[in-house]
């Protein structure tokens, strides 16, 4: 498939070397500051464009469904369902405003109150998650999983090559990044213990994921084919999936993930686009055997994402501990979306659907401590010279990812988040 060409731009804002928030990113959050109550924005640089500033000073009177106060709601929910069409026309609009030769915001009276400084602002959940979903799509994570719990020469399960495997998690324990999380409680077994025990999970673990967030709705009934699942995803953020090792494996058997997987996922707040990762498509991973009929590709799907996670012990210096990729997942976003539905199960504006631990080929590549650590038995050295099997109290997880081909660089951001002793 050819990549679409992209014609160099600059911005007459100062954007940092290496900043995630380039004129070719422009994603789109929600904010607040000690003057301003909660509003939709688009991050470029150091920078947040307030939308609701240029919307009242009419920089999108083209578009007439924009509703007077669409950019002064506590999510942006009610914008993306107004669809693809005017949602790519508001950021396209903002990028023209920001070319280093437009003037006609940067010599605008209201510049001053259309920029607002994102270090003083704090982030809010971009979108209200009515239903979330998590997929176990990383065939090197499945494999490193079933080989350390199961027998090595058939560590994926039989279904794993034909449907991507996923479940129904807690949407309302989503976070944003910032926000600290409790050490999860419940109960765990050890295999030489005759009776289980409560307590603090001894084995907590982070899962490094991506998640893409849907911006329309299908009717109950309805499936939606790989070639449409585009329509339907408005962009992507970086996603935490938080895990009690110890509780999961005690519980899973029969129904799967519960209080192991609840009680918290963290996000980052700036939602990347579909139109900016445009040009980091490539081909995913051969796909063999075959998969049927409806999750069939007749497109690339897959996405050039450097991703990593790095730990920060309470005080001391943060060691990077994973560098990943997304596109090694063997299930695209399409596959999954067309699985998710293909029974007719219908989906809402601002759902979230998360890939499952993106794992690559190589140890530095797996994305989380149960693989990198190897189910305890190599613990991960850090800069201070502690070592680590699962998370500690007081750490600080920081989860970064990024895209970036010649001058053009598409960021994430971060999601950061640090572990609080169970209350």
């Amino acid at each position: 498939m050819t990549k679409p060409e992209v014609s160099a731009l600059n911005s007459w804002v100062q954007v940092p070397k290496d900043s995630d928030f380039t004129i070719y990113n422009l994603p789109f959050g929600v904010f607040k500051n000690k003057r301003l109550s909660p509003r939709a924005g688009i991050a470029i640089g150091d920078k947040i464009v307030d939308l609701a500033v240029l919307h009242d000073e009419g920089f999108f009177a083209d578009l007439s469904q924009l509703p007077h106060d669409i950019f002064l709601r506590e999510s942006l929910n009610d914008f993306i369902s107004l669809g693809k069409s005017v949602t790519r026309r508001v950021r396209e609009i903002v990028q023209e405003l920001l070319k280093e030769d437009n003037e006609a915001l940067r010599e605008h009276q209201i510049r001053g109150k259309a920029m607002v400084n994102r270090k003083e602002a704090q982030m809010l959940m971009p979108v209200k998650v009515g239903d979330y979903t998590d997929f176990y799509s990383s065939m090197e994570h499945a494999t490193n999983v079933g080989t350390m719990f199961r027998d090595p020469d058939n560590a994926l399960l039989p279904n794993w090559k034909h449907i991507p495997v996923g479940y129904h998690g807690r949407a309302s324990s989503i976070i944003p990044s910032g926000v600290p999380i409790h050490r999860p409680k419940g109960q765990f077994k050890d295999a030489d213990q005759d009776l289980p025990q409560f307590g603090p999970s001894r084995r907590l673990d982070f899962e490094l994921e991506l998640a893409f967030i849907t911006g329309r709705q299908n009717k109950m009934g309805d499936s939606i084919s790989t070639d449409e699942a585009e329509d339907f995803i408005f962009g992507f953020v970086l996603f935490n999936d938080w895990s009690a090792r110890d509780i999961q494996a005690w519980e899973y058997v029969p129904l799967g993930p519960f209080l192991g997987k609840n009680f918290a996922s963290s996000i980052s707040p700036w939602i990347v686009t579909l139109e900016a990762l445009e040009v980091f498509r490539l081909a995913g991973p051969k796909q063999e055997p075959e998969v049927l009929p409806y999750l069939k590709c007749e497109k690339d799907h897959a996405f050039d994402i450097n991703l990593e996670v790095l730990i920060q012990p309470e005080g001391k210096k943060e060691t990077k501990v994973c560098s990943s990729n997304f596109k090694y997942m063997y299930w695209n976003v399409a596959q999954q979306l067309a699985h998710h539905t293909v029974n007719g199960c219908n989906i809402n504006v601002g759902d979230m659907y998360a890939s499952g631990t993106i794992s690559g080929p190589t140890k530095d590549s797996f994305g989380s401590m149960l693989e990198l650590a190897w189910k305890g038995t190599n613990p991960v050295k850090l800069e201070d010279g502690s070592e680590r099997k699962f998370i500690d109290d007081g750490d600080t997880v920081v989860m970064k990812g990024y895209c970036k081909k010649d001058d053009i660089r598409v960021g994430f951001g971060e999601v950061i988040t640090q572990v609080l002793p169970a209350k």
